[in-house]
């Protein structure tokens, strides 16, 4: 065997990596195999026009799948992020349809969603109260505000509004581009901020991160914030697109849906793992499983029963995928 040989081509080395890459994230097998099968079952699953849909529909998911994976990253959940998802769009609904610019509109409804997530901050990070109990109470009780203060559907926002949920920059759904952006927002915090790796450290061991200088405060409360705003940011984003907002059934369920993407994708309810690339393959498993299950006609409790059967797999996949010391 000559020098020659022993040094890895680039074939091998980018063969070398995507194992390494497949092996790390089981899922992108998994989710090879659902586009195959359901691409061979309907002929129109690959369709450009199909596959610009589930980007579109995923586009919400993801927006608020990334701040709360960071979030349960750090060992914490929010479990109100369908309700706030329901309030950002009434307000921002309500603030459109009275006249007000699409902007204003927005930041209306981002400000109604930062509201939520500070008071969820506040009670977890500050007051030390269970997670789990916090958000599911407020779970309730945003969804019975929403009720409270819009008591009837809320429709006809005008084209300024519609435009933001509707518009095609550079080819793409705008909601689709604004998911990027978040995507690579947090992907980009993981990595380049100090404070992206100081959640894997809270989330791990709060007692030993506090005792290393970090703020074991400060970080929770701020993605608490952020989550909020996220969900409510999606929230204005479905009102746009369509023209319709009703406080007792919008989001209904997102909570679960949300939370099985990032669990899916790989991030350990327990705290201190996860990846941005993992949650992005979470959404993209839930929007094609939920699409090619709609287009071979499938009912919708069968469509429930396989997101929660996901759910189990997602969970079997993050146990059985290799980590560091394992």
């Amino acid at each position: 065997m000559t020098i020659a040989d022993r040094v890895p081509t680039r074939p091998r080395i980018l063969a070398t990596v995507g194992l390494t890459t497949v092996r790390r994230h089981p899922l992108i097998a998994v989710l090879a195999a659902m586009v195959l099968a359901f691409q061979l079952a309907t002929g129109s699953f690959l369709d450009p026009a199909n596959l610009g849909g589930i980007a579109t529909d995923a586009a919400t998911l993801a927006i608020v799948a990334v701040p709360l994976a960071l979030l349960v990253i750090s060992g914490y959940l929010d479990l109100s992020v369908g309700s706030t998802l329901a309030l950002g769009g009434l307000v921002a609904g309500r603030l459109a349809s009275s006249g007000q610019p699409p902007v204003v509109a927005v930041v209306g409804a981002l400000a109604a969603g930062a509201a939520v997530g500070a008071v969820n901050g506040v009670l977890c990070c500050y007051l030390g109260l269970s997670p789990f109990i916090v958000t599911l109470g407020m779970l309730t009780a945003v969804r019975g505000l929403a009720q409270q203060l819009f008591p009837l559907p809320l429709s006809g926002f005008g084209d300024g509004f519609a435009w933001f949920g509707g518009a095609r920059i550079a080819g793409l759904a705008a909601p689709v581009v604004i998911a990027a952006v978040v995507l690579a927002v947090g992907a980009s915090f993981l990595a380049l901020i100090p404070a992206g790796r100081h959640v894997f450290a809270i989330g791990v061991n709060r007692e030993a991160a506090h005792l290393s200088g970090i703020n074991i405060r400060r970080t929770p409360f701020a993605l608490f914030v952020a989550t909020g705003v996220a969900a409510a940011l999606a929230g204005a984003i479905k009102a746009s697109v369509l023209d319709s907002v009703v406080a007792g059934t919008s989001g209904a369920g997102f909570e679960l849906t949300a939370l099985t993407a990032v669990l899916v994708g790989g991030v350990a309810l327990t705290g201190g793992s996860g990846s941005i690339l993992g949650v992005l393959l979470g959404v993209l498993f839930l929007g094609g499983l939920q699409n090619g299950l709609t287009l071979l006609n499938v009912p919708t409790f069968w469509q429930q029963m396989a997101q929660g059967v996901a759910l189990v797999a997602g969970a079997a996949l993050a146990y059985f995928a290799p980590r560091p010391g394992r």
